[in-house]
């Protein structure tokens, strides 16, 4: 029985058979994207007004040095530059975010068009993947992830001591205000994007043949594969939160906005 043979022709570039909107979710993670970006860079420049009594803004921590009773130490060591200190503590949760796994195929998309959209033109004729510079770099996120857990418990820190408000004679008193609120929900979608990191999974059992054998392995990859199967409204709530926990800081610092106190 004879066949027709169906050639294939590569598409150009955004040619497509698509009649939906398909364009509209790359516009908007470009749009987030880049103004949390220009957001982040201004903020960690700014050096000022990233603390407000008891709260300490997420960029900022944990503040390494300074006067003030957040800071590590008082005076920098010789291995501590004399620049803004969210300058040293950004690149490491940039770059967990930078070489996530669900990031990268958003701003591939996004901003490089590798490929602008399933069954869409791509402006490359040619393939290199993850295996060679500067792409392979994208690797190195299971180390971050080190890191990214370790901050999580600098942040959980920050958020409890935001629970302390100090009164007038110096003493501190258990209280609840907006901004407790405010850096506890960011400890806990942090906590929530983190936690279901697909080299965490993979840690947690994501190797092995059976779990049925390893009881408590099998129960940390449960864990993290329910918050994995969320992993993306994870990733958006939380870079969207711990932007607005930095303008809360600021704000207040800046006497625009009043901490309302609760409890």
């Amino acid at each position: 029985m004879a066949q027709d043979v169906v050639q294939l022709t590569r598409r150009g570039f955004g040619e497509t058979t698509r009649r939906d909107a398909w364009w509209v979710p790359q516009v908007g993670a470009f749009v987030v994207l880049s103004s949390f970006l220009a957001y982040a860079t201004w903020a960690a420049f700014q050096n000022a007004h990233y603390e407000y009594e008891q709260y300490l803004s997420p960029f900022y921590s944990p503040l390494l040095v300074g006067d003030s009773p957040h800071a590590w130490f008082r005076q920098a060591p010789w291995f501590i530059p004399a620049i803004s200190p969210a300058l040293l503590i950004l690149p490491f949760p940039a770059g967990f975010r930078f070489t996530c796994y669900y990031y990268r195929g958003t701003y591939y998309k996004a901003f490089w068009a590798d490929p602008p959209g399933c069954a869409v033109g791509e402006p490359r004729t040619t393939y290199l993947g993850e295996r060679w510079f500067p792409l392979v770099l994208q690797n190195v996120h299971r180390y971050f992830l080190y890191v990214a857990l370790l901050f999580l418990i600098i942040l959980g820190l920050d958020a409890y001591r935001g629970y302390w408000f100090t009164d007038a004679g110096g003493a501190k008193h258990f209280g609840i205000g907006i901004g407790s609120l405010v850096l506890t929900l960011n400890v806990v979608l942090l906590s929530g994007y983190t936690l279901g990191c697909h080299s965490l999974r993979h840690l947690a059992g994501g190797y092995l043949d059976r779990l049925s054998g390893r009881p408590v392995r099998r129960t940390a990859y449960e864990c993290v594969s329910c918050l994995n199967r969320g992993h993306m409204n994870w990733a958006w709530a939380s870079l969207f939160w711990v932007a607005f926990t930095d303008i809360y800081v600021r704000l207040c610092s800046m006497g625009i906005w009043h901490d309302w106190r609760i409890l």
